[in-house]
């Protein structure tokens, strides 16, 4: 799509994210760029890509764009919303499901050929049904998780700075303050930006008012959770488990959460879907053309 309207199409060639010099001197002269969440677009970069056009970002969130500073400089900023709604609700409940019901911890088990048989006590886990889950950030992420709770009779928390009565109907979800979430709640699924709010929004206090068999699902962005207060969590049985997507210093995984058996621990494939990634790719290259054509495009953030 890019090369029907462009002269030149530079893609990075390293199966890994470019560094911040590199990105500088790429920048240069361009019009348009097309950059991931792996992709540090601060003020340096900004200053350096003066030409362009319009930066378009192959993902939801853009915290990793300095967006004061494009505005500034008038340089479009698109994402792309919406698309990967379910996927990533999917890969949620996915890892709610694998925590409560110990799979990532019975799959070894069985393929070294320590499967015995059926034990009363083996690899026992915790119940969904009619359980309470609690859904923090209740945007369209956190709405499509709630919604597929329905099949499972559960009981709906939601935390969220206003109010979203469509939820409220679809699944009788009750709107409370966040303590009184993390109170009552079995299963709490986080689906916040990251902001200076919501950076450590769960720490050792909030892992304190928990319910020891309460499991923590993150999907959202990995500083949300103080790592290694979670690892100090779990470790001494504060809470049940927690199911993350999602890390503090991405690629880096806090070390003590490696040593914990009671973590489920994906590399960032919440959107990781043939029919997601693809729609994602066609949204951005969308995106940017327009910029680069003058026109408005479809998904602008500023």
């Amino acid at each position: 799509m890019l090369a029907r309207v462009c002269d030149t199409v530079e893609v990075n060639p390293r199966d890994r994210a470019m560094t911040h010099e590199e990105l500088l001197a790429a920048v240069r002269g361009r019009d348009g760029l097309l950059c991931l969440l792996t992709d540090t677009i601060d003020r340096e970069i900004l200053d350096a890509g003066r030409d362009l056009k319009g930066i378009a970002n192959y993902a939801v969130g853009y915290d990793n764009i300095d967006i004061a500073a494009a505005r500034e400089l008038g340089i479009g900023v698109t994402n792309t919303p919406g698309v990967l709604t379910d996927a990533t609700a999917d890969m949620a409940w996915t890892l709610l499901m694998a925590c409560a019901r110990r799979i990532v911890a019975s799959d070894p088990f069985v393929r070294s050929g320590r499967f015995e048989g059926w034990a009363p006590m083996l690899f026992v886990g915790a119940d969904v049904t009619r359980r309470t889950l609690g859904i923090v950030g209740a945007g369209r992420i956190g709405t499509a998780v709630a919604r597929r709770s329905v099949g499972f009779s559960m009981r709906v928390l939601y935390a969220d700075p206003v109010a979203h009565p469509e939820l409220e109907h679809a699944v009788g979800a009750v709107r409370v303050a966040l303590e009184t979430l993390l109170r009552e709640s079995d299963f709490i699924s986080l689906h916040v930006l990251l902001t200076t709010e919501t950076r450590h929004l769960m720490g050792p206090a909030q892992f304190a008012m928990m319910k020891p068999t309460a499991i923590l699902i993150n999907t959202s962005r990995g500083p949300v959770i103080d790592e290694a207060a979670l690892a100090v969590a779990l470790r001494e049985g504060k809470i049940a488990g927690a199911g993350l997507d999602v890390y503090e210093n991405e690629p880096e995984v806090h070390p003590e959460l490696l040593n914990c058996p009671n973590a489920v621990l994906a590399p960032h494939t919440g959107s990781a879907t043939t029919e997601t990634r693809t729609k994602m790719a066609t949204m951005a290259a969308e995106n940017l053309i327009a910029m680069l054509e003058g026109r408005t495009p479809p998904d602008l953030v500023t």
